[in-house]
């Protein structure tokens, strides 16, 4: 029978904006029956955040909530009255995981934290995914994108010499922290599902900026195993040779070059492009790699030829003579892009308000389960009905449930 990976794990989602939902969305891609709990009227705050199909703002269109909460049911639910408890406990009696992204002691304040689902259901794993942790001195601060890049370290490695720190594209830290505490989870369920004990994961977002694989890393090992305080370089500059090892503009965009000493000939053929009196003019115009007085004059040849040619023309060049180059992507060139093509990474999913749209897919694939969910991004709400009915609910107990704000 075909199935998916994770077709036999319920989660029940209590989350908002981008990290909790993005942790929550793994497990719905990859199969799990995610139930996200939102405030009745309102939602998920994602809801009202841009880009809009359409640019018309609507709860429904927000591009950033409907990628985010594919495959996803949704449920409005009063979780501050008590019978919103009491269906959030029902629903935690069967469930395997329990995500919220609640300030640190809001889920304790209505008598819904750990110590209380546990007893309700003792192999659950429960994450609770916050700015600081649920505990220290910071547990309770708020944080925007900017503070979590500075208070980490990060910024202090970011940015050109010359010039102020800088910090991280929009809000990628959020989608980086909202993958760790997926994995965090999953390796509580294992433990659940073979030692059968429940287990609670704190998850820090600062701590997920800590401990990132990126050039912070390197300056807080630098400094934590000899005291040496690194300083930012130029990216653009390598001080082993004058291969440009940069971003370079080209006649419709820009391409990547990558730089090492064992490519120098192959570099220098590719620029003659089979032409030897040029070849023998770039080498007695470069004969020491390692010159970098002779940076800038080495990256105006390369510019030169550069402009010439398109983004694939630069790459099938690469290609030819086995240097490393890769054009900048646009979107557009990716949702066109070839390779992705051949292999169905591009999801063509209909939602019912917002339209049909393309949705990035899953990075791995197993090709004898079944192939990826794409199911739009539930309505607001759009699921209440049939959740409550699984929890043998009737119709006379959702209407009331309606008439007194409870979902």
């Amino acid at each position: 029978m075909a199935y998916q990976v994770l077709d036999d794990v319920k989660v029940i989602e209590v989350c908002h904006y981008i990290a909790g939902p993005y942790c929550c969305k793994m497990f719905a891609d990859y199969g799990a029956d995610v139930i996200k709990i939102e405030k009745p009227g309102e939602g998920d705050g994602a809801r009202y955040l841009k880009p809009f199909a359409g640019d018309v703002p609507h709860p429904e269109k927000s591009g950033l909530f409907l990628n985010l909460n594919t495959n996803k049911r949704s449920i409005t639910l009063n979780l501050q009255s008590e019978k919103g408890k009491e269906i959030f406990e029902k629903l935690v009696e069967t469930a395997d995981v329990v995500v919220e992204s609640f300030s640190p002691g809001v889920m304790d304040k209505l008598g819904l934290g750990y110590t209380v689902l546990e007893k309700i259901n003792p192999k659950l794993v429960m994450t609770s995914i916050s700015n600081f942790g649920q505990y220290g001195p910071y547990r309770d601060f708020a944080m925007s994108e900017l503070t979590l890049n500075a208070v980490s370290g990060f910024m202090a490695s970011c940015g050109l010499p010359e010039r102020e720190p800088t910090k991280r594209g929009e809000n990628c830290e959020q989608y980086q922290s909202g993958l760790t505490a997926f994995v965090a989870t999953m390796g509580a369920l294992f433990t659940s599902r073979f030692q059968g004990e429940g287990q609670y994961v704190d998850f820090s977002l600062m701590e997920t900026m800590l401990g990132s694989v990126d050039n912070g890393a390197r300056d807080k090992l630098a400094y934590l195993y000899s005291g040496m305080l690194m300083i930012r370089h130029d990216p653009r500059i390598s001080s082993t040779t004058i291969m440009p090892q940069n971003i370079m503009p080209c006649k419709d965009g820009f391409v990547q070059w990558r730089a090492d000493s064992a490519w120098w000939p192959r570099y220098l053929d590719m620029l003659a492009g089979g032409d030897e009196q040029k070849r023998k003019e770039l080498d007695e115009q470069f004969p020491d790699l390692y010159d970098l007085d002779k940076l800038y004059e080495n990256w105006a040849v390369c510019l030169a030829w550069s402009v010439e040619r398109t983004k694939l023309e630069l790459m099938a060049e690469a290609q030819k003579y086995k240097v490393p180059c890769m054009m900048v992507s646009s979107p557009q060139d990716l949702v066109e892009n070839e390779h992705f093509k051949a292999v169905n990474y591009w999801l063509d999913i209909e939602h019912p308000v917002a339209g049909r749209f393309l949705y990035p897919g899953l990075p791995t694939r197993f090709p004898q389960l079944t192939a990826q969910a794409n199911k739009p991004a539930p309505l607001l709400g759009q699921h209440t009905e049939e959740i409550l009915n699984e929890l043998g609910y009737q119709k006379d107990d959702i209407k009331g449930f309606k008439e007194t704000g409870i979902i």
